[in-house]
């Protein structure tokens, strides 16, 4: 059986943060075959956030 994840788009960087505990933690409750794939997901969420175009880290000098 595959649970289907929502996905929350956040309205703020701090809502996002705060967010991302519960999801985890939501994450490693899952029985281990469904785990890694939304470990998965949380990870490509992620990295797209962090690669948009005009992000703080994009500044000269930002990493």
């Amino acid at each position: 059986m595959q649970q289907e994840s929502e996905t929350v788009e956040p309205t703020s960087h701090e809502e996002a943060v705060a967010g991302l505990a519960p999801r985890l933690r939501s994450v490693e409750g899952l029985p281990l075959d469904q785990r890694a794939a939304a470990f998965a997901e949380v990870h490509d969420e992620l990295r797209a956030a962090l690669e948009e175009p005009g992000r703080i880290d994009d500044r000269p000098g930002g990493r």
